[in-house]
């Protein structure tokens, strides 16, 4: 019989924890050299506009004319949207360890993350993350980025759970520690092994 836990949600983080990142500094330099970008303008560009694509103020296509498409270019603006959702690949043991919480605890499962909306949609849609969460605080829904409190405040509203309940697994140690401010169980989640670990010591063992 599994331990009762203290913990009855799980707030997840996508980029780094589910998935590989969306559209990070990795990325932008693949586009880069596949699309024959200027480096140090498309980067410049992208720093002043993609803050607010992620606060859903603006559409990708918005953020693609300020970013790439305020000039002429050889390529289309679909072979560019296409190559940014391709830059997603899930870490399969991730996504399956989520899945077994959520059967084995009846958790509740949040995913909470700075995404812009085209590309949290596609996220969510080709890696079927509605088969295990419950809820998306994703920035570009809510109008609020992390580490805005708001954002975590947000969640627990939505889930209606006490700071206490919750574990929130993250991959970037200033989030973990903002989360943490209001009480939540902050997991900083290097590698599927340790993650593991840390919620055994939680009450969540797989």
């Amino acid at each position: 019989m599994a331990k009762k836990s203290s913990v009855t949600t799980v707030f997840t983080d996508i980029g780094g924890v589910l998935l590989t990142n969306g559209w990070d500094r990795g990325s932008r330099r693949r586009a880069v050299d596949l699309f024959r970008l200027d480096p140090e303008e498309t980067e410049e560009r992208h720093h002043l506009t993609f803050d607010t694509y992620e606060a859903g103020k603006l559409s990708l296509d918005e953020y693609l004319n300020r970013v790439v498409f305020y000039k002429k270019r050889s390529f289309s603006r679909k072979e560019f949207r296409q190559f940014m959702f391709n830059q997603s690949k899930p870490y399969p043991d991730m996504l399956r360890l989520l899945s077994v919480i959520k059967k084995k605890y009846n958790c509740k499962i949040a995913v909470v993350s700075n995404e812009g909306r085209e590309l949290a949609e596609y996220r969510i849609r080709e890696f079927r993350l509605n088969d295990f969460a419950d809820f998306f605080i994703v920035s570009s829904f809510v109008h609020f980025r992390k580490p805005d409190l708001d954002i975590f405040k947000v969640a627990l509203d939505t889930a209606q759970v006490k700071p206490a309940e919750v574990v929130y697994i993250e991959d970037r140690p200033m989030f973990v520690q903002v989360a943490e401010t209001l009480s939540i169980n902050g997991l900083r989640h290097f590698d599927y092994n340790s993650t593991v670990r840390h919620l055994g010591k939680l009450g969540l063992t797989v």
